[in-house]
């Protein structure tokens, strides 16, 4: 009775904690070891861990990998591309790839990796990938403070997956025009800025000679909140991963993508709007043009592999994690606010994480897509600018009337990524007092304007026939 008025007793009464295991000790797979280690409140043996792991993982890549009716095995229909961050989850995915599908000739392997069997001419032993490729992005000239860990990172990449080639990148490819044709894609006409000042995000060409880190920093500090940039960033990562999958014919691009961090990309993107491409957070198909027949399957193989398996993996592997920079925003952006609540949430609720999950996979939009976001190629709503102009306090001036005649990029862009440009802030851009117009990434360029756009974007360029 002395404790009634104890608020912290009152809580632990309404919502007391679950064990951190249901009912035995022993190992839920096996029944006969003791276990080493719970995972949502079920009981694994090291022995039993690994093969559950893997058993996770080629589920959720497998089917998304052809399959040729003449033959038992899996062949894939081009190469394969790795996405490299130096964190927990990619570590893992470049050890579950080389153990599974890059098994050295005569290696004897674990008893939960891809078994031999059959003879040395039977079709599963094929390669389900000719050549794999391991990207990493460099992403120190986008924060303050950073280092460059390219060398370091390819260290690593030569110890944890020797099976595949090494191939570096800089988020500031993103607008290095060089960097475009090296993809194979046609010489652009000049750098496209945007002006951000104006409400419908007029579209200009220039000739400047600022180098790409100097284009970065100004489209970064032009970005008008904390939680932009942080987006900004990786939407650029992903269109410079995307592209070199397609540069290396690739049919799959593969990410080290945990459960734990899809639940919080997922509750991020929403919060920022991007419901519309919820399910392209999980996995997605791009193509870069219409024209082009190839496409690139994006798989998360690790989106049932909880964070907490992904370290126990790592360690009882022996595997080296470098770790990744922190790039979300300080401590109130929209993602570092998600992070840190869905990470002490799963602490005391560890099915938290894989219920958002599988929540997310049910979503689906009404209505199909209208076309692609030019900055991050994702599918755009209809009539999301209709409606963004009903709510929204616009200008009505002579200059206005006049500059709408003008290409913009407004009305090529979806939800979320006219927000990550235009968001209003309560502390002010970050940078868009002093940089009105910024380049923006190369890609942009070959889907927003036309024949008749492209001319009136470099009409005071172009000389007149008299001169």
């Amino acid at each position: 009775m002395a404790d009634c008025g104890n608020p912290n007793v009152e809580q632990d009464a309404l919502m007391q904690r679950r064990k951190k295991y249901d009912r035995t000790r022993q190992c839920v797979k096996c029944h006969d070891q003791l276990g080493n280690v719970v995972i949502r409140h079920a009981v694994y043996c090291k022995g039993c861990f690994f093969p559950t792991v893997v058993g996770k993982f080629r589920r959720v890549l497998e089917p998304s990998i052809s399959k040729d009716k003449s033959k038992k095995g899996l062949k894939a229909t081009g190469n394969l591309c790795l996405a490299f961050s130096g964190g927990l989850g990619s570590s893992v995915l470049l050890d579950l790839i080389g153990s599974n599908y890059f098994a050295a000739e005569g290696d004897a392997g674990h008893d939960w990796s891809r078994g031999r069997g059959g003879g040395t001419e039977h079709p599963r032993n094929e390669p389900v990938w000719e050549h794999a490729t391991v990207c990493y992005v460099e992403v120190c000239n986008a924060i303050p403070g950073a280092r460059d860990r390219t060398e370091e990172i390819r260290q690593i990449v030569s110890r944890l997956a020797s099976y595949a080639k090494f191939l570096p990148l800089r988020l500031e490819d993103a607008f290095d025009h060089a960097w475009w044709e090296r993809v194979g894609r046609s010489k652009p006409h000049g750098q496209l800025f945007v002006d951000l000042g104006h409400q419908d995000l007029l579209l200009s060409i220039r000739n400047t000679s600022s180098s790409p880190v100097a284009a970065l920093k100004a489209y970064l500090a032009s970005l008008p909140t904390q939680t932009a940039v942080p987006t900004a960033i990786h939407n650029l990562i992903r269109l410079l991963l995307l592209h070199t999958a397609q540069l290396t014919n690739s049919s799959h691009l593969l990410l080290g993508t945990s459960l734990t961090s899809l639940s919080i990309s997922l509750i991020s993107s929403i919060a920022q709007g991007g419901g519309f491409v919820v399910r392209e957070e999980a996995q997605e198909n791009w193509q870069p043009d219409s024209t082009s027949s190839q496409k690139v399957a994006v798989s998360r193989p690790l989106r049932d592999v909880g964070m907490k398996e992904c370290a126990i993996w790592a360690w009882w592997r022996g595997l080296e994690v470098v770790g990744k920079e922190n790039y979300l925003g300080g401590k109130q952006g929209i993602g570092a606010l998600t992070k840190g609540f869905i990470i002490g949430l799963e602490r005391d609720y560890p099915s938290t994480v894989s219920t958002i999950a599988r929540t997310c996979a049910k979503l689906a939009p009404k209505e199909a897509s209208d076309g692609l976001c030019t900055l991050c190629e994702r599918p755009v709503q209809p009539g999301v600018q209709d409606w963004k102009e009903r709510i929204s306090i616009r200008q009505f001036d002579e200059k206005a009337a006049i500059a709408r005649s003008q290409p913009g990029l407004i009305q090529r862009l979806c939800y979320a990524c006219h927000t990550t440009l235009t968001s209003p802030s309560s502390r002010g851009g970050v940078g868009q007092s002093a940089i009105d117009a910024v380049q923006l990434p190369v890609w942009v360029e070959s889907r927003v304007l036309g024949s008749d756009e492209m001319k009136d974007v470099v009409a005071e360029f172009l000389l007149d026939d008299e001169d």
